[in-house]
């Protein structure tokens, strides 16, 4: 078996784990796109409150009386983040000045993060502690993979799998700090009265669509590590 092309399994027909991977980079860009139609959709409904989503940080921030982190524009399109290293929370171009109840839900999602931040939510500090290890693997796992191939020297081909690991177990803690942080949220965005409860709704819908990228992101990167596994081991 000619393991470079790594399309054929067993000797004959399509591996099912190179169809599944394809698959899972199909269900991605779907979610990515998903998450832009929904955003845009509800991008277009004021919210009664009459909130920016930068307003909305702000005043989630002082709800909880956090002083020390800042609100601050970031261009792009949905690049909204919070930065745990500086602590300012990042809103783009669709969010920051936007008072629709999809900007506003992502900025209150931000400050999620923020919250787990402040309240040392565990997962949290273990996506943090691993970003650079994650980096390293996201970069240096695959290459190194192929070079243990071109060299045909497993022990190598095992140390790339082993790098690239650390990118997968980055995705994988990602979802309980992200599916933690909307909860968050949504819960504030009712109780301080940012939103009403018909706007919770949409809001929640433009969560969960954005949940879903990480959601596929991380199951597809699950199912190529598998699939490079079974490959070395059917290699050996």
């Amino acid at each position: 078996m000619y393991y470079g092309m790594d399309r054929v399994a067993y000797g004959y027909g399509i591996d099912p784990m190179y169809i599944l991977t394809l698959i899972m980079a199909v269900v991605c860009m779907i979610a990515s796109a998903r998450v832009s139609s929904v955003y845009k959709k509800y991008n277009r409904i004021r919210s009664m409150s009459g909130f920016t989503g930068a307003q909305a940080a702000v005043e989630i921030l002082r709800r909880n009386g956090i002083t020390d982190v800042a609100v601050q524009h970031v261009s792009g399109q949905l690049t909204d983040h919070y930065d745990p290293r500086n602590k300012v929370v990042n809103l783009s171009d669709a969010t920051f000045s936007s008072p629709s109840v999809a900007a506003i839900g992502v900025a209150a999602h931000e400050c999620g993060h923020v919250l787990q931040h402040h309240t040392g939510y565990v997962p949290l500090q273990i996506r943090t502690a691993i970003v650079p290890v994650a980096n390293i693997g996201s970069k240096a796992g695959i290459p190194i993979i192929i070079a243990g191939m071109i060299f045909s020297y497993s022990p190598l081909i095992t140390i790339g799998i082993w790098v690239f690991s650390l990118a997968v177990a980055f995705q994988v803690i990602t979802l309980p700090v992200e599916f933690n942080a909307s909860r968050r949220a949504l819960a504030m965005l009712g109780e301080y009265g940012i939103l009403s409860e018909e706007e919770i709704t949409p809001t929640r819908k433009v969560l969960s669509a954005a949940a879903m990228t990480y959601v596929a992101s991380a199951a597809s990167a699950v199912i190529q590590l598998l699939r490079l596994i079974m490959l070395n081991n059917r290699r050996d």
